[in-house]
């Protein structure tokens, strides 16, 4: 009779107050960082600010110009630090009860690539909030994309990356529109009156984020088909491709960005943990 594995336990593991109250954290941030990065590109659809649009990082450098914003930025910080532990804890716990079969471990790793893709911004803030600066790094996923381009086989991989990206933004709206999440929100301690307005919000919320992870993925796709690194983007360019569509398309993404902010911060102050 072999021992059980722990990590991969089918039985549920529920986390601690702490780690509940990191996860709480960690979606202000997360809902903090969405909100301006839709904010910059609804003024960059208005004319404003240049017309320029921001990814993550950018929108929390703007926190620089605000008063205190040092603290606020050590705050994102400790955030998106308290996102990727929760994230893990939903990994190697299974708090969210998906099993050891092959497509619940695949569920939990993508609870803990999720949590990776937010360390870099994590360590950003931290020393924008310490040293006033920091290095982005120039764009990691071209560098990474140029580096498995050079892997025999390595366009096929950049091009699964992106099928798999695009899957993800699918998968997203139809969170949206299936009802999956509606029964969490019901769950959430809101008061009834509010369930069904932060309910609508999430749907407008996951559908602009599906939107904006589909064009990453076809960037991904697209460097893959031509063998060309440079052909990768971020979420800006992403916006930038939006507002090539014109300024009430991207518009219109910019305020389902700021609803899915608004939905993470109602996710923190009336925890629904199982997202």
């Amino acid at each position: 009779m072999t021992a059980s594995n722990p990590i991969l336990s089918a039985v549920p593991t529920s986390p601690s107050s702490g780690i509940r109250a990191l996860a709480r954290f960690g979606f202000a941030a997360k809902g903090i960082v969405y909100l301006l990065m839709g904010l910059l590109a609804l003024l960059a659809a208005s004319g404003q600010k240049g017309g320029q649009t921001a990814d993550k990082k950018e929108a929390v450098q703007t926190l620089q110009d605000l008063p205190g914003g040092q603290v606020l930025l050590g705050l994102v910080a400790f955030g998106l630090v308290g996102y990727i532990v929760w994230r893990f804890t939903q990994a190697l716990l299974d708090t969210e009860d998906k099993g050891s079969g092959a497509r619940g471990i695949g569920r939990r790793l993508g609870y803990a690539g999720s949590g990776l893709l937010y360390g870099s911004l994590a360590w950003y803030a931290a020393q924008l909030a310490l040293n006033g600066t920091a290095n982005s790094g120039g764009n990691g996923q071209q560098t990474f994309t140029a580096k498995v381009l050079s892997w025999p086989g390595g366009e096929w991989i950049i091009m699964a990356l992106g099928l798999a990206i695009i899957g993800g933004g699918i998968y997203q709206i139809y969170r949206a529109y299936s009802g999956k999440f509606h029964k969490h929100v019901n769950a959430s301690g809101l008061p009834a009156n509010q369930q069904q307005v932060v309910y609508r919000t999430g749907q407008v919320g996951y559908t602009a984020r599906g939107i904006v992870m589909g064009i990453i993925g076809y960037f991904f796709l697209q460097a893959g088909q031509q063998s060309r690194a440079e052909a990768v983007g971020t979420t800006d360019e992403a916006f930038d491709l939006l507002a090539s569509m014109g300024p009430v398309v991207l518009a219109v993404v910019a305020l389902g960005l700021m609803a899915y902010g608004l939905y993470m911060l109602v996710q923190a102050r009336f925890p629904v943990l199982r997202v």
